[in-house]
């Protein structure tokens, strides 16, 4: 798991994705502050993951919200990126498994990929753990002087209704949860 010691190396890593690609929508590179933000914002609910090679960090994923309305709580956004020198090693998969591993476990039931299009390799690591495309976005939005495309994907998680329903049952009464189940529930902010 991520901390914000890792902020710096994690940076670094998103640093070309943001300053010479549009495969992140960002146009101004974040601050460290702004890392160790979201680093710090993001664990308060959900896995923020590293791979490592010796002492440098790989790539990272990290989901988050997918809206802020309380009927989107079961639904997440999922976030990978992986060192440019380190592409086509399987640092991406490997994040995907243990993020939705994660994510299972807390209970969310949909996980959304969105990708700047086209981007046959960003393409190719979301649908390898099963997700699918639902949506298509043309000229929406605008990054390096040209207009981009972007592709929604959506990941079902395999939760059981029972589950749900139990949740449901126990959101205003979490202590009747056992301790077991209890981090299934999507916490609230």
């Amino acid at each position: 798991m991520a901390t914000v010691n890792d902020a710096r190396a994690i940076l670094e890593i998103y640093r070309p994705y943001v300053l010479g690609t549009a495969i992140s929508f960002e146009t101004t590179l974040p601050t460290l502050a702004d890392i160790e933000h979201r680093i710090t914002e993001t664990l308060e609910k959900f896995p923020w993951l590293i791979v490592e090679g010796g002492a440098e960090i790989l790539g990272y994923a990290y989901a988050g919200p997918y809206r802020s309305r309380s009927a989107y709580s079961w639904s997440v956004e999922s976030t990978v990126y992986v060192n440019r020198g380190h592409h086509s090693k399987g640092i991406g998969k490997t994040l995907y498994r243990h993020l939705i591993e994660h994510l299972k476990s807390q209970g969310v039931v949909n996980v959304i990929g969105v990708i700047a299009l086209p981007n046959e390799a960003s393409v190719k690591l979301h649908e390898s753990p099963g997700f699918e495309k639902i949506a298509h976005f043309k000229d929406i939005g605008f990054k390096l002087d040209k207009w981009w495309d972007v592709g929604f994907w959506q990941n079902v998680l395999a939760v059981t209704l029972q589950i749900i329903k139990i949740f449901l049952v126990c959101q205003l009464s979490c202590e009747l949860v056992p301790q077991r189940i209890e981090c299934l529930v999507p916490r609230q902010v």
